[in-house]
């Protein structure tokens, strides 16, 4: 089963929310629907990057670099530089 490392941002507050999940399409609607306490106040959210990873484990990780104060730089500099604030 294929999992995906995403990152969506608030067009409120122009924040940025990083997960993962198997099911791409499905977890956008969630956090959309406000099923997430921690996203509900923030939306619509919309994906700004997907990453297809090869199990949950390897998703994991690469939400745990895109949570980093290494990969917050690697988001500003290559994925969102529009960002103010995370």
């Amino acid at each position: 089963m294929a999992y995906y490392v995403y990152i969506l941002v608030s067009n409120v507050s122009g924040n940025l929310y990083k997960g993962f999940t198997n099911d791409l399409s499905r977890r956008l609607k969630e956090h959309n629907a406000g099923y997430n306490k921690s996203t509900k106040s923030g939306r619509p959210w919309e994906l700004i990057y997907s990453e297809k990873c090869n199990n949950r484990l390897e998703a994991r990780e690469r939400e745990k670099f895109f949570k980093s104060g290494v990969g917050r730089e690697f988001i500003k500099i290559n994925i969102w530089p529009r960002s103010i604030t995370e």
